[in-house]
């Protein structure tokens, strides 16, 4: 049932809601390990017994979403198919053979009065999750909570509720036969935005961290309304360093991955900085590769006349992210001048260098102030997944808490445990 607008009856079920997540967390705090993985062979087979229905529910967001004239990119980000289902069940194999975080001693210490204290890790509790339009968010939020101990309450974007609330089912089926309670994972059955400040609320402080996972004003609208911490970033504008050292044929091959492999993502690279010693050799095969499959390339006025399928890029475009099949080039005298433009127009999210010079390769690593620095790698490893995360629950720019790729571990918090034998203070 999908709520049109916020009214009386919405905010109450919005507060049963944080109340059924609190209880929730608490039971999975003495969950088992053997019974929350069950849970994730459960929904495996529960998203494939229940494939046609998921779909079925995709295409009617992929219809609306097309007649209200969203673009290529954003369809992408929506569509499910039986390989991207397929894909969202090997995340959650991937997930159950993870160590269990909770309870995991990360330091342990005895003090010259006999106490011994240990450093544990724990839940966070119930977090909230804002998304836009992908809907394996869901499946990813949902089994990343799940393994560490927390509850999570789903708000879906309104072009992608309808495949989101088909994936819960699953994972609510999944839940019911592995003993744990269905409100583990809920997603909040309303397109309205008000549905969404209420969260940003806390829910009568049932719920303990947000997490967005969606566009520059998504997220800058959480970070600025939010009432309890946030894990978030406003934007990834990701840049490559085209270093004069490096491998020209693996560097044409990194930079159209890095655009073209899929544009709607966060990791996708949005602007590309090209030594100006081999500027005249790369930048027109870049150019060239690029524009045959159909990438849009805004050059600086020193690259501009290598090819005339380019255009000129304006002062914007060094501080957008395109999300799209549009690319700014830009020639660069030095490493320490990319590390300025980096500085300048970067978001924190990902960057990399292309280069063979390991003295070139350090200093951009030392220097770089992003959560992910990569040397002669494309930027669309920036992926929870492909870091052997299984998935992610998104990523964070900032330096609190957690940092990059969100996964089980970055999930938990931690508390001390004291142990003694009859000690007292002096």
């Amino acid at each position: 049932m999908v709520y049109k607008k916020m009214n009386k009856e919405l905010s109450i079920l919005l507060e049963e809601i944080g109340k059924k997540a609190k209880s929730a967390s608490a039971i999975l705090n003495t969950a088992t390990c053997d019974q929350k993985n069950k849970f994730f062979d459960f929904a495996i087979a529960s998203i494939q017994e229940n494939t046609d229905a998921i779909l079925a529910a995709n295409h009617i967001d992929i219809k609306a979403a097309q007649e209200n004239n969203k673009d290529d990119a954003f369809i992408d980000r929506l569509m499910l198919d039986k390989d991207r289902l397929q894909g969202i069940c090997n995340t959650l194999s991937e997930i159950k053979s993870f160590e269990d975080p909770i309870g995991k001693v990360l330091a342990s210490w005895d003090r010259p009065n006999g106490l011994n204290i240990s450093r544990v890790a724990t839940p966070l509790g119930v977090i909230g999750l804002i998304f836009e339009s992908r809907p394996n968010v869901a499946a990813d939020a949902g089994g990343l909570c799940l393994k560490s101990g927390n509850a999570v309450i789903l708000r879906s974007g309104k072009d992608g509720l309808r495949s989101a609330e088909a994936i819960v089912l699953s994972l609510q089926s999944a839940l019911k036969l592995s003993g744990l309670p269905e409100a583990c994972i809920q997603i909040v059955p309303s397109e309205s935005r008000d549905a969404a400040t209420k969260m940003l609320e806390g829910l009568n402080g049932t719920i303990d961290v947000i997490v967005p996972r969606g566009g520059k004003s998504l997220v800058a609208e959480v970070e600025k309304s939010a009432k309890v911490p946030v894990f978030g970033h406003l934007e990834g504008i990701c840049h490559i360093y085209v270093d004069e050292e490096a491998d020209e044929e693996k560097a044409l091959s990194i930079c159209l991955n890095a655009k073209m492999r899929r544009t709607g993502i966060c990791g996708a690279v949005e602007t590309i900085l090209v030594h100006e010693n081999i500027s005249s050799s790369f930048v027109p095969k870049l150019v060239a590769s690029l524009s045959e499959v159909n990438c849009e390339i805004r050059c600086c006025k020193n690259t501009i006349d290598f090819d005339n399928r380019a255009t000129l890029a304006s002062e914007d475009d060094w501080s957008t992210e395109y999300l799209a099949a549009i690319v700014s080039l830009k020639s660069v005298a030095s490493v320490d001048e990319a590390i300025s433009h980096i500085e300048k127009y970067g978001t924190g999210h990902t960057e990399s260098i292309l280069s063979k010079n390991k003295d070139a390769q350090l200093k951009f690593t030392n220097s770089i102030d992003s959560a992910i620095v990569m040397i002669n790698a494309s930027t669309q490893f920036a992926d929870g997944g492909e870091f052997g995360l299984g998935g992610e629950i998104g990523i964070a720019t900032g330096k609190f808490h957690a940092r990059g790729p969100v996964g089980v571990d970055q999930l938990t918090s931690f508390k001390y445990i004291v142990t003694g034998d009859g000690q007292v203070r002096s």
